[in-house]
This record gives C-alpha cells, sequence and structure tokens, in this order.
C-alpha cells in the first residue's frame, strides 16, 4: 500500500514540474509563420521598429 502511495506522489510531483516548465519560453506575441523575421513581434501602432532588448540568459536556456 504504502509503494502504491509512493508512486502516486511522484507522479503527482513530476506532472506539476512539466506543467510548470511547459510554462517556460519567450514572452511576446505569436506570430504567422510567413511573417518576414523583421516585422515580427512589431505592434501594428506604428511603424517603428522596436529597440533591440538585451537577451538574458535564463537556467532552462540549454533545454530549450
Amino acid at each position: 500500500m504504502s509503494t502504491l502511495r509512493t508512486l502516486a506522489r511522484i507522479t503527482i510531483v513530476l506532472c506539476i514540474a512539466g506543467v510548470a516548465v511547459t510554462g517556460c519560453g519567450r514572452k511576446g506575441k505569436l506570430d504567422k509563420p510567413s511573417t518576414p523575421v523583421e516585422q515580427q513581434n512589431i505592434r501594428k501602432t506604428g511603424n517603428q521598429k522596436p529597440d533591440p532588448v538585451a537577451e538574458k540568459p535564463f537556467l532552462l536556456d540549454p533545454l530549450l
């Protein structure tokens, strides 16, 4: 009986960890696949290009 409880706890912890890791990613709007690279993530309110943002390394970047 204790083996079943241990297995259930491990399964629940792994499921929660999977959901948490799935939420990791890059912030921004979704682009259509046919959108040219220079027009991706540009707001529709103006023709200005956004200021470049410095890349910050993240702990899980090698996994992505």
